[in-house]
């Protein structure tokens, strides 16, 4: 029986881009119905708008086996595990004036549109993954920024500083199921920034505790490439666009064109939540066809370009999949 959020949206999601998003929903299942595993990406701030909430359970359930992301997304769901009583709300934060923006930055917050995040985010934790740094620098054993997350969320008593459910953490959702998570750019974040800082001062020897962006890049590659021996489609769900995105859907022309894999298959769905209009040159606004010339999608790849807001598309394309 069909539970009530997706009654509605078989009921009234008929035309435009309500249209777009049940079709794009229905093909997800499809997909996994084949046996085939999703793949998301997510640029902007949807770990800022507790995405978490509705993406934690898409994890649990086997929906999404693997995620790019911007840093800031990865290290933004943490801010909110750790220090969501302190954020402050701003419902009308269209009449700001600049004096009032500055009055904000005095008491200590970071506006993301309506959401103030406090400049301490993270400090109950910050010397703990300050350590981790330091040690996998000495010991010469880098990690990836999602491995220290990992590493921190499994340390004993951490479970403490927790100030939302567990279950609204995406994050700590994917640790526990094992996924992956790429994040190109870390030093576009604000755990980038400590990172540099730390090593500026001394306290982690060197750069090296961080593995590369182009390591990344071969760690993704060979998961695809195990997914493409194991017969595995393999779909692409994108909100937003940038780096979180265009980084990891060129895996396959890479596999394709410069390693010579020829025989490697194209991702086998392909559905993009973006409010950026087509326009010249815009990464975020090119319709996905013009992926096809680029070798990532075939001609007959299911595809879908919605144009909405993610924060409210995202979490209705989740819960028709999810059978709410």
């Amino acid at each position: 029986m069909m539970s009530a959020i997706s009654r509605f949206m078989e009921t009234h999601f008929r035309h435009f881009n309500a249209r777009e998003t049940l079709d794009a929903a229905k093909a997800w299942n499809d997909l996994l119905g084949r046996g085939g595993k999703m793949f998301l990406t997510m640029a902007g701030a949807m770990s800022t708008c507790e995405l978490g909430i509705s993406l934690a359970e898409m994890i649990r359930q086997d929906k999404v086996q693997a995620i790019s992301c911007t840093a800031a997304n990865l290290e933004e769901d943490l801010f909110n595990l750790f220090n969501h009583n302190e954020y402050k709300m701003v419902p009308e934060y269209r009449d700001l004036s600049p004096e009032a923006e500055k009055e904000l930055y005095d008491a200590g917050f970071n506006r993301v549109t309506d959401t103030c995040i406090p400049e301490g985010v993270l400090r109950q934790v910050q010397l703990r993954i300050s350590k981790l740094w330091a040690a996998a620098a000495e010991a010469g054993t880098p990690k990836f920024p999602y491995e220290f997350m990992y590493a921190l969320l499994d340390q004993p008593d951490i479970a403490e500083f927790f100030q939302v459910p567990r279950e609204h953490s995406w994050v700590l959702a994917a640790k526990e199921k094992g996924l992956p998570i790429f994040s190109p750019g870390f030093e576009d974040s604000t755990l980038g920034n400590i990172f540099c800082a730390e090593v500026m001062m001394g306290h982690v020897k060197g750069h090296g505790a961080l593995r590369h962006g182009t390591e990344q890049m071969e760690l993704l590659a060979n998961w695809y490439q195990e997914q493409a021996k194991a017969k595995v489609p393999v779909g692409f769900f994108q909100i937003g666009g940038g780096i979180a995105a265009d980084f990891p859907i060129c895996v396959v022309p890479m596999l394709i064109q410069d390693l010579e894999l020829e025989d490697t298959p194209f991702w086998a769905y392909f559905a993009q939540i973006g409010d950026s209009t087509t326009s010249y040159g815009s990464y975020s606004g090119a319709v996905p066809n013009e992926k096809i010339t680029w070798g990532k999608l075939d001609i007959d790849t299911p595809r879908f370009m919605i144009n909405s807001d993610a924060s409210i598309v995202a979490p209705l394309i989740f819960a028709y999949v999810l059978g709410w």
